[in-house]
């Protein structure tokens, strides 16, 4: 296992940042990259930590700060996984065959559905944001929480579950992670989530809560896909991390 080249992985997949490209995708490289995604996005949560932190100083209006701070980790990320959001969102809602739905999500058009949970999503980011603004430490909160929801993954890469395509980005780490390493992964960043809330002059139980909620909602949408596609392909990850996120964010608040 050589985690200089998984977290190569990690870092490309996951953030803009320019990386030289790890010599192969095989699941010794990309196993660990899943379970080193959340630290790879740590410059992706300072961004959005600093740009809510300086708009706040400069006395900018909240839910344009708060906007503005989601516009840079949209921009930071590629906006790769808003756009794996709006095509899950189109194929779990185009057709009950599962060839339509992945034929749909594979075009790159955005439809009804991938509009509405575009802004239903972005919606709730924005607007839990925008109330951590009010804390003295919640653009730091905001940041670990960015952090904390890239540990969707650990779910959605589970062994557990199938993939819906044996071709794409998303197959080359379909059942990378073992129970035993999620299970782990999920409570280290549980620990960040309620170190967080602390620090944010918060009650430290609302970090477990919190992370089990997002939990929740990432494994009803993995259980989703799996039933109607019959298993998660690269969108379907990016659509938990935002998903993870906004609850996260929500709950926060």
């Amino acid at each position: 296992m050589d985690l200089r080249e998984s977290w190569r992985f990690a870092v490309g997949t996951l953030t803009a940042v320019p990386v030289r490209s790890p010599r192969s995708a095989d699941p010794e490289i990309t196993g660990p990259a899943m379970v080193l995604a959340p630290y790879a996005v740590i410059p992706l949560g300072a961004l959005l930590g600093l740009v809510a932190w300086l708009g706040r100083q400069l006395g900018l209006a909240p839910i344009g700060v708060a906007a503005a701070a989601v516009a840079a980790l949209a921009l930071g990320s590629r906006a790769f996984h808003l756009d794996g959001l709006a095509d899950t969102a189109d194929g779990l809602t185009a057709s009950y065959d599962r060839e339509r739905s992945l034929a749909v999500m594979r075009t790159g058009d955005t439809g009804p559905a991938g509009a509405a949970a575009l802004v239903l999503t972005l919606g709730v980011q924005i607007g839990s944001l925008t109330a951590l603004l009010g804390l003295r430490w919640g653009p730091v909160l905001a940041g670990v929480l960015v952090c904390v929801s890239r540990g969707a993954v650990l779910l959605t890469c589970q062994r557990a579950v199938p993939g819906a395509r044996s071709e794409g980005l998303g197959a080359t780490y379909v059942g990378a992670v073992t129970p035993l390493v999620g299970v782990c992964g999920w409570l280290v960043l549980t620990g960040a989530t309620s170190a967080a809330y602390l620090l944010a002059g918060l009650p430290w139980w609302r970090g477990p809560l919190s992370t089990l909620i997002a939990a929740a909602a990432v494994a009803w949408l993995v259980r989703r896909a799996v039933r109607r596609l019959g298993g998660v392909t690269g969108d379907v990850y990016g659509a938990s991390i935002e998903v993870a996120l906004a609850v996260l964010l929500l709950s926060a608040t």
